[in-house]
């Protein structure tokens, strides 16, 4: 099974709630660690703030059955972005049989973009496999 999720943000939209809600606004939407990582760089939160949303698509519920930050988006040393899931996210891919995820994000002067992909292979009910059922042409 393969899922993805895409999605583009315009980056004054982040900056917009920086600047009128603040730390209330960032602890909504980035744990602590993306925070520090960010370092206030607003067109780094708006990728992640994509990935976020890209994620939520690629479980196939969108946000809302998971937390904001129960989708976690790092960088490595070398700048390379990487997912981790907690909480519900974590369950919830679990459930699909999603366990293999590569997340991408890039940004302009103006809008951001985050681009997650899951594999895995949810169990199917027997009878259920592939070229099997009456969906199979003779």
């Amino acid at each position: 099974m393969l899922a993805t999720g895409i999605d583009l943000i315009e980056i004054e939209r982040v900056r917009r709630g920086l600047e009128r809600y603040g730390a209330r606004f960032a602890n909504r939407f980035f744990t602590a660690r993306e925070q520090a990582q960010c370092a206030g760089r607003v067109d780094s939160l708006a990728g992640r703030f994509a990935v976020k949303e890209a994620v939520g698509k690629a479980l196939g519920t969108g946000i809302g059955d998971v937390g904001w930050k129960d989708i976690e988006v790092l960088s490595d040393d070398r700048g390379r972005p990487h997912l981790t899931l907690h909480n519900a996210a974590e369950q919830l891919a679990a459930e699909r049989g999603l366990r293999d995820w590569a997340i991408s994000l890039s940004h302009t002067a103006t809008h951001a973009v985050g681009l997650a992909v899951a594999q895995g292979a949810p169990p199917r009910p027997l009878g259920e496999g592939w070229g099997e059922g009456p969906e199979v042409a003779q």
